[in-house]
């Protein structure tokens, strides 16, 4: 089945610490049904001192479930749903709310 969210698309945080944030997806992890994105769900990652990195604390993104994620339109800029359709014998995505397709 084809995923409504993929790499490289900009969404919006429905719920938990950065609700109302956006950013773009880095990674999607197909089986967890979960997503990285850039600049949300940020943690601290504690490194020792080596000779290839200083250590410290290093912020990064942790993983975030899809279904806490909503698509932008590209045209309004605004949350929207996903929907499928055939173009040309091909499935594509449209956003719902303004019907214009969504590259990808």
């Amino acid at each position: 089945m084809p995923s409504k969210i993929v790499k490289g698309d900009k969404v919006l945080v429905l719920t938990g610490k950065d609700k109302g944030k956006t950013g773009e997806v880095i990674q999607i992890f197909t089986k967890s049904h979960r997503a990285l994105v850039s600049g949300i769900n940020m943690s601290i990652r504690h490194t020792k001192q080596s000779e290839k990195n200083a250590g410290g604390r290093i912020p990064k993104e942790a993983q975030i479930h899809i279904s806490n994620l909503a698509l932008m339109d590209p045209k309004n800029n605004i949350a929207t749903k996903v929907g499928f359709k055939l173009v040309d014998g091909k499935k594509v995505r449209f956003a719902k709310k303004s019907g214009e397709l969504i590259n990808g």
